[in-house]
This record gives C-alpha cells, sequence and structure tokens, in this order.
C-alpha cells in the first residue's frame, strides 16, 4: 500500500470534494492550538497547516516536496519536541500505524495535539473500497480504520479525544455533474446518520501521567474572608459595651 498517489487522487471530482471538507476542518482546528512547531506528516502537495499559527511549520514525507524525507513511524525530532502533528490519511496506508502513532506520541510535547483524518469504512466510500479494493487503485488498496478504533489507539497511548467530525456523505462519483446531484446527501447525512460521512477527523491531546492541575485556593481566599468577618463584629461588641460602662 502506497500513500504516494493520494495527491493525485485530489485532483479528480471525488477528490476535490473530500479534500474541500478537510482543509476547511484543518483550517478550523489549527487555528486555535498554539506553540512553536507543527508537522504534517504526509500529503505534502496540501497546505494543511495553512492556518496554523505557529512559528516553525513542516512537511515530511517518503517522497515528493516535503521539507523532510522520512518514514512516518521514524521521525528525526526528539522527544517531546513537537506542539501539534497532522496526519492525512497516513494510517490506513502505513504498514505499521500503530508505530506511528507511538511516534507521534514520543514527539510531542505534553499537551500537544494530534490531529488525524481518515476514511471511513462505514460509508459509501467504505464500500466502493469493498468492491473494487483488489484493483490495486488509489485510495482503494488502503486499509481504513473506523473512528471508534482510531479513539481507543489514542487512549491506550494516553491521549485524550477533543474534538472530531465526519463529512463528505456523497458517493464517490467520477463527474462534477453527478457529484453535484448527489450534494443534498451532505445536508441529509449530517442531520440522519452523521457518523457514516465518507471522512472523519479527530483530535487527541496528549496527556501527561501524574500531571495535577494547579488552580486558584477560592476556598482558602473564602475563608479568609469568613475568618475577618468574626474578629469585626466582636470589635463592634466590645466598643458597645465599654460606650454603656461609661
Amino acid at each position: 500500500m502506497s500513500i504516494s498517489s493520494l495527491s493525485d487522487w485530489f485532483e479528480t471530482s471525488s477528490g476535490r470534494y473530500l479534500l474541500a471538507w478537510e482543509q476547511a476542518k484543518f483550517d478550523s482546528l489549527v487555528a486555535d492550538i498554539f506553540g512553536y512547531n507543527a508537522l504534517q506528516i504526509g500529503v505534502p502537495e496540501q497546505a494543511f497547516l495553512r492556518s496554523s499559527r505557529m512559528s516553525h511549520r513542516f512537511a515530511s514525507a517518503l517522497e515528493g516536496n516535503a521539507q523532510i524525507l522520512t518514514q512516518p513511524y521514524a521521525l528525526p525530532f526528539a522527544t517531546s519536541s513537537i506542539d501539534l502533528v497532522l496526519l492525512p490519511h497516513v494510517l490506513e496506508f502505513s504498514r505499521h500505524p500503530h508505530q506511528v502513532l507511538r511516534e507521534v506520541e514520543r514527539v510531542l510535547v505534553p499537551e500537544g495535539s494530534v490531529i488525524i483524518a481518515g476514511f471511513n469504512p462505514f460509508s459509501l466510500f467504505g464500500l466502493r473500497r469493498a468492491l473494487v479494493r483488489n484493483t490495486g487503485e488509489c485510495p482503494w488498496q488502503g486499509h481504513y480504520f473506523s473512528a471508534m478504533r482510531i479513539r481507543d489507539w489514542l487512549t491506550l497511548l494516553g491521549f485524550e479525544t477533543q474534538s472530531g467530525g465526519f463529512g463528505a456523505y456523497a458517493p464517490p462519483v467520477r463527474s462534477d455533474r453527478w457529484l453535484e446531484r448527489w450534494r443534498f446527501l451532505d445536508r441529509a447525512g449530517q442531520r440522519w446518520w452523521p457518523i457514516c460521512g465518507g471522512v472523519y477527523i479527530l483530535q487527541g491531546v496528549k496527556r501527561a501521567q501524574g500531571m495535577r492541575l494547579i488552580t486558584p485556593k477560592w476556598r482558602d481566599n473564602a475563608a479568609d474572608k469568613k475568618g475577618l468577618a468574626p474578629v469585626a463584629r466582636r470589635g463592634r461588641g466590645v466598643a458597645g459595651s465599654a460606650h454603656k460602662a461609661e
């Protein structure tokens, strides 16, 4: 299996349709994630990090127009050095998807984020894959993982799933004209069968083991204020007693 042909598929009618939804979703998510270093693994021809505010943004791939050429499961970065990692359709085309996620967990800083885009096997795209995957054409030869399975993998690695979504409910047809006829499914799908979109995006946040959230000591402050009140009342009472004595 290979992801090298995915960029070519994004030039087809179905590819452009799916890419438009993914790009909008990536733009929305990365804009609210802060840090210094952001890494996109795979599909370097697509600028999925374009809305990121981080000062250093990199793209890595096995080949193509990427700043870093490397395997996704052997990243040349120090442990806890990256704030954000994007995985656009990397897991379903990797021979070692578990190792890819373990490597992402290694390079991410505590509270760093990973955003994963994947084809949904429980969708019209998944049905198309089941029918033609033996042809070897991209993207149908990939191994599609469900969003629930990806969530389970992230949980085992200490990630907390923050947000996500499904999109692209129209079938993967070959022409723009037929695609427009099926676009009504985007509205219907989001309302009636939201988990059956052709693609999903999940965000996970790396939680560091043993960390404890430090919050303001509101209770102590309230207790201090309450402790001052009786003293003031006692003072007024003493002054009143002294006045009566006179």
